[in-house]
């Protein structure tokens, strides 16, 4: 297994599915692998920490190489990126929509028979007006290499990082679609989820920060009236990475208590 990223929603959804396998764990900070790596080796598995950059394609490469001295890779689960609150526009578009994109790509022509892969995107994704059926087209399927030359993703396009990340979490939906028929033709499955407000590290500081009152009163005002738990976007995972799940593939599962629901349609 190949998991990126060192936070609690990707290391909940390894370690519910990754026992008896090796699973190499890659991050930009080095520390923050190796964090997951000692937590997850201290419960019995069998971690490896790397460092990798989701927005270079050469670490990426590296990643891979990395893993495919332990024998063929069987499942991904890509939980790296970067918040609006965290970064620029241009590491958002970077890192989530052209990193993302990236390893999607290059994970599908190595992927084992039978593999299956996970990405983390977002809600706010789905709060993005439609763009059109040449936008999605383009997002979906365009080179890799020319995905951020697109004219919806110039600067003069994006109003701010907000705007940015719902760009590159639409782009992400569309890439899982396209790239899950090629990783077909390999007999794989590639899904995604969208997770609403995921009670992590990041999030609490989220919720101490300026936008602490929105994010609060998105969840209290949610049908279901609280924030989510890493635990219970790993549940959806466990689904989607089993035989279980076996008939989904190309898909987004939207996972936020109805957060999303109430911002369309609530008072």
């Amino acid at each position: 297994m190949i998991l990126t990223g060192g936070g609690q929603i990707g290391m909940a959804i390894a370690r519910r599915i990754g026992y008896g396998m090796k699973i190499v764990v890659g991050d930009k900070r080095l520390e923050n692998a190796e964090a997951v790596a000692n937590t997850m080796n201290k419960a019995g598995f069998d971690a490896v920490p790397t460092k990798m950059d989701l927005s270079e394609r050469n670490s990426i490469l590296g990643l891979i190489g990395k893993a495919q001295q332990y024998g063929e890779i069987a499942m991904l689960v890509n939980a790296a990126g970067v918040s609006p609150s965290q970064a620029s526009i241009e590491s958002i578009l970077k890192v989530d929509l052209y990193g993302t994109a990236v390893l999607l790509e290059e994970i599908g022509k190595i992927i084992k028979t039978g593999g299956m892969g996970v990405t983390i995107s977002s809600q706010s994704g789905h709060r993005l007006p439609a763009l059109g059926e040449e936008a999605d087209r383009l997002l979906a399927c365009t080179v890799t290499e020319k995905l951020l030359a697109l004219e919806l993703l110039q600067p003069c396009n994006i109003r701010d990082t907000l705007h940015a990340y719902q760009l590159a979490k639409r782009c992400n939906v569309k890439r899982v679609m396209a790239e899950a028929i090629k990783w077909g033709k390999r007999g794989a499955r590639i899904n995604s989820i969208s997770p609403g407000i995921i009670v992590t590290p990041l999030a609490l500081d989220e919720f101490n920060g300026p936008r602490g009152k929105f994010y609060k009163d998105m969840f209290s005002k949610c049908p279901v009236g609280r924030p989510g738990t890493a635990d219970e976007v790993a549940n959806v995972a466990e689904l989607l990475m089993s035989n279980r799940g076996a008939f989904i593939t190309g898909a987004d599962f939207l996972v936020d208590g109805g957060a999303t629901a109430t911002y369309f349609y609530g008072d």
